[in-house]
């Protein structure tokens, strides 16, 4: 099947990189490899400088690269995809933060893939669209930010070092964006939780009791202007898991089918042509800053893009028939089935999109 390419940029993933991705796939998602080895492959291979400027250590382009690479590497492993989609928004954070001087101490490191990024915004983008409260305040003291409250679920905390974005809630009635390491005392992270699939992602909890934070640490005084206009970055970097995850499983049913399976080839071909068609949208928005006034917009496409992906393992399990349910011939089908049932309840989840889409229905 020719290979789904909306955007003409350069590839981002080299032989050597695809090849170990393509090895270690299961051992990611089945938490058999060690999760420190996942970031230095990405950073060797070069991901975690896509569509970031050549000024600040990156290969150039712009955030369409990055959702590119996000996407060639989630074809591959999702586990992987998962933990370049937490880096590198992590790394866009920075990039649009209000503070040059926290930009220039963390962005050299991230960019290098010294120390992993992480980004515990999941709740604020819940926050902004209205659908619950954030989960850590904040209380000054002199000229110190103290900080309290929990994050239940973050991925990439590399016990080698991390940073990772928080929304906090001030006692004044307004939020703002810090980033917290992972030695600022009063930061803990938990034992890695124990997903089902996706393990060797370092994925973990973090609880705040009483972390002292400086000004030097603040990303954004005002948290709800600031995530507006993060969320194209956040969002649409997460479609990049998407879009590598069904442009693989369609690329495998369409190799499959043969013998007594060619009436699948039409769904195939519609399928292929819908994913294009948004892969189409995705890029224009995030271009040309529509995503910015129409949000609901990007909601749609995140949707129907998870929507793509399910359906493509569906159709790859109908092409490959009874060998996709043997042990061996079937495993990178299976680990395909478990990524897609991750897709849809990656923060914000579809039922969360679809409750924000209702929302604005309703009031219009």
């Amino acid at each position: 099947m020719t290979e789904i390419s909306t955007f003409p940029g350069p590839r981002h993933i080299d032989t050597p990189t695809a090849a170990w991705l393509e090895a270690t796939a299961s051992a990611l998602d089945t938490g058999t490899e060690n999760p420190t080895t996942l970031l230095p492959a990405l950073t060797q291979g070069g991901l975690t400088r896509a569509g970031i400027p050549k000024a600040f250590g990156g290969a150039g382009g712009d955030l369409r690269d990055a959702v590119t690479a996000v996407a060639e590497i989630s074809a591959h492993s999702l586990a992987a995809g998962f933990v370049l989609w937490g880096h590198r928004t992590c790394t866009e954070y920075l990039l649009q933060s209000e503070s040059a001087p926290l930009r220039d101490r963390l962005l050299p490191d991230l960019v290098a893939g010294r120390i992993a990024g992480a980004t515990g915004l999941s709740n604020a983008m819940k926050f902004l669209a209205g659908l619950e409260e954030l989960q850590i305040t904040a209380r000054t003291d002199g000229e110190a930010l103290v900080i309290d409250g929990k994050m239940p679920w973050v991925t990439n905390l590399r016990p080698e070092g991390f940073h990772v974005a928080a929304a906090v809630s001030h006692a004044d009635g307004g939020a703002m964006i810090v980033s917290l390491a992972h030695d600022t005392e009063g930061v803990a992270r938990s034992p890695d939780l124990d997903l089902i699939a996706l393990r060797s992602t370092n994925t973990a909890a973090i609880t705040i009791s009483n972390a002292r934070l400086s000004p030097a640490d603040v990303l954004s005084t005002n948290a709800h202007a600031w995530l507006q206009h993060v969320r194209p970055a956040f969002l649409g970097l997460q479609c990049g898991m998407s879009i590598g995850l069904a442009r693989r499983a369609l690329e495998e049913a369409g190799s499959a089918v043969g013998a007594g399976r060619h009436v699948l080839r039409y769904p195939i071909a519609e399928l292929t042509s819908s994913l294009a068609e948004q892969e189409r949208a995705l890029f224009d928005g995030l271009i040309n800053s529509r995503f910015l006034a129409e949000p609901a917009a990007l909601f749609r496409i995140r949707i129907v893009l998870a929507e793509i992906a399910q359906a493509a393992v569906g159709l790859e399990l109908q092409a490959s028939g009874g060998r996709a349910y043997l042990a061996e011939p079937g495993k990178g089908f299976a680990r395909r089935w478990r990524e897609a049932a991750f897709i849809p309840v990656v923060t914000p989840s579809l039922v969360q999109l679809q409750t924000a889409l209702a929302a604005k229905a309703a009031v219009a």
